[in-house]
């Protein structure tokens, strides 16, 4: 009995160590993937932390400041993101300044949590009006803790979003990064409650220092140097030295190699103004005629028209394959505008990924706000390689017939 109590606690030791061992290594990690997995599904990588425990990480450690711009906040009680929420009140609490910037549109649907929380010392909400400028949403999902380190991803703030969706996102401790993305955060700020465009828009000319794509960070990441820039969305309403999402996505395109990976929630080369897109349609259709690779993963919510009628025409290209993912529901019963495939992120060749925030539709890139990022490295590459390829082997997905009538999906209850 002694000598199981011995063998017993020196297992509890090991566990123990090497746990402190990887926590500390992971609040060293200069970028960090992170994901969101439905529940009842395959998906989870236990090595790969969930956004839920990483947000608490990020704002339960913010010192000064936490900028936060999202879509859209739906909160429910007992829910995984109701620990977000009181984080997010306690850091107020504490003298931590929060500003907080959501969509108008979304607004008018899910105003509560944001009147809560805007009513917390400390804590400050402006809602931009983007729509009268652009025609378009407010679609960003990041925050900024302390102007030293971001997060950015597929996941909103909703509860759904933490428990019924397939999401990815990324961490990233660097100051010059979490200062460019601060540019945009304050010109958002200032555009919520800005009277005329002359007190913003001159200031997109202006020549600033920038991380873009020509002016990169480069980082140590478990040894390896990675190089890392971020991008942004829409066309005319970002600096002037920002890369923009849509050159980042076509440019990585143009340049692959060997094989290219992606996994979105929309495709279509179709817009809502009805004009052919044909930016992402024509790279990956040159890729493939170079020999290229070409993997595409879609939710089945891209199974309406004309979409689908552009992803049957795309599976036809020789080197181009697309499957449809389709989540199962849940036990507990239908979860509305949830239980789908929304990441948004692609892998090319051995060493480059982009995660962002933009479905791929014309709109995102020029009329909506959205970021992204693009990481050099193949330590980061082989992670969500690993995550591609559970979603394309997996139980979920089915290659698109081209044959086949597919019936739009209802996403509302």
């Amino acid at each position: 009995m002694r000598k199981f109590f011995v063998i017993s606690c020196v297992f509890l030791f090991v566990f123990i160590s090497v746990s402190f061992v990887l926590a500390e290594d992971r609040q060293n990690d200069s970028i960090e993937l992170v994901e969101s997995v439905p529940e009842e599904t395959i998906y989870d990588f236990p090595d790969i932390r969930n956004a839920r425990e990483v947000w608490l990480d990020m704002i339960n450690n913010a010192k000064k400041t936490l900028d936060i711009e999202v879509f859209y906040i739906c909160n429910e009680k007992d829910e995984p993101l109701e620990s977000v929420i009181e984080a997010i009140k306690e850091a107020g609490h504490r003298g931590v300044t929060v500003r907080i910037i959501s969509d108008s549109r979304f607004y008018e649907t899910y105003p509560e949590t944001l009147d809560e929380l805007g009513k917390v010392s400390n804590i400050s909400v402006r809602i931009i009006p983007l729509v009268n400028l652009t025609d378009g949403v407010m679609h960003a999902k990041y925050f900024i803790v302390d102007g030293e380190e971001i997060f950015l991803g597929s996941q909103n703030f909703d509860w759904k979003a933490l428990k019924h969706i397939r999401e990815i996102g990324i961490r990233v401790k660097d100051k010059k990064i979490a200062e460019t993305v601060e540019k945009i955060f304050n010109l958002d700020w200032l555009i919520c409650v800005a009277k005329d465009k002359d007190e913003y828009m001159d200031k997109l000319s202006f020549r600033e220092d920038l991380v873009n794509s020509q002016n990169p960070v480069t980082l140590d990441y478990k040894g390896e140097k990675v190089i890392i820039y971020p991008a942004f969305s829409p066309e005319g309403l970002i600096y002037e030295d920002m890369t923009r999402d849509e050159d980042a996505i076509v440019g990585l395109m143009n340049n692959a190699r060997e094989e290219i990976l992606i996994q979105v929630m929309n495709y279509s080369p179709v817009g809502r103004d009805k004009v052919f897109y044909p930016a992402l349609d024509n790279a990956m259709r040159s890729a493939a005629v170079r020999g290229v690779k070409v993997k595409m993963i879609v939710a089945n919510w891209s199974t309406k028209k004309p979409a689908i009628d552009f992803l049957k025409s795309l599976s036809l290209v020789p080197n181009i394959e697309i499957k449809i993912s389709s989540i199962p529901e849940w036990s507990g019963g239908f979860v509305s505008f949830a239980r789908v495939e929304h990441c948004k992120y692609m892998v090319v060749d051995g060493d480059k990924v982009w995660i962002g925030t933009s479905n791929w539709e014309k709109s995102y890139f020029y009329t909506c706000r959205n970021l992204s990022v693009v990481v050099q490295s193949k330590d980061f590459n082989s992670k969500l390689k690993k995550i591609f390829e559970k979603s394309w082997n997996g139980p979920y997905t089915e290659m698109i017939e081209p044959e086949k009538d597919y019936k739009p999906l209802e996403v509302k209850e």
